[in-house]
């Protein structure tokens, strides 16, 4: 593979993960992300589950993009991602019981996360399956960081618990809103704060860095601006 393709591919995979993520930037999937979150695992399970479909459909859809006739490709495309969900329900249905159980309807509804015929609609449709293949597991991998961060907040505060873990001491008085509904609205908030906050620093320093750049290039020559 050429440095090209992989520069490119990189780019794909940091731009699903972070600089895109479905849900600190464009604010996609928002039903399963403030329903599920309320503890960590919970979070990893939809995220991973969501991935998984991510992941298949991504694949399949490019590579048979070209026989599928353009008048019905949003059915094809809801086709196999529904496919896919079943296969991943099922799944979870045999081998994480539990977890199946605590995820409940969340997980046939995959189906109609935006998230996944988004990507099929924008990127698996038009890109390779190499490059789908990325796309799909940084996507899916960007929805299970978000979901992860979420969950592991609201479960923090709401219980004093990490993954099922007392993590903060006998002294902490939970905050029982977070496990509820509208403490994953106010969670989320913060969270997204802090999200911008950070992308702001690094587009700042990334500024920094592109000035001192060319100013290097033209042998000190122009200022360098923040």
């Amino acid at each position: 593979m050429s440095d090209g393709n992989q520069n490119g591919l990189g780019k794909v995979f940091i731009d699903g993960l972070w600089t895109n993520n479905n849900i600190f930037v464009q604010l996609l999937g928002m039903c399963p992300t403030l329903a599920v979150t309320t503890s960590a695992e919970n979070g990893i399970g939809m995220g991973l589950a969501t991935a998984a479909v991510l992941l298949g459909s991504n694949v399949c859809i490019s590579a048979i993009r070209k026989f599928i006739p353009g008048d019905v490709r949003i059915p094809a495309f809801i086709v196999v991602i529904a496919s896919f969900v079943t296969i991943v329900d099922l799944l979870m249905n045999a081998f994480w019981y539990d977890l199946y159980q605590k995820l409940g309807i969340f997980i046939p509804l995959i189906v109609v996360n935006c998230v996944i015929l988004g990507r099929a609609e924008a990127f698996a449709s038009k890109n390779g399956v190499v490059a789908s293949a990325v796309d799909g597991i940084s996507m899916g991998l960007g929805f299970t960081l978000a979901l992860l961060v979420l969950g592991g907040v609201r479960e923090v505060l709401g219980s004093g618990q990490f993954l099922g873990m007392d993590v903060v001491g006998q002294s902490f008085h939970p905050a029982v809103t977070f496990v509820l509904p509208p403490g994953a609205f106010i969670a989320l908030g913060f969270i997204l704060a802090g999200y911008r906050v950070i992308r702001q620093w690094q587009d700042k320093r990334a500024e920094e860095a592109e000035a001192a750049r060319r100013n290097a290039a033209t042998g000190g020559t122009q200022p360098i601006t923040a």
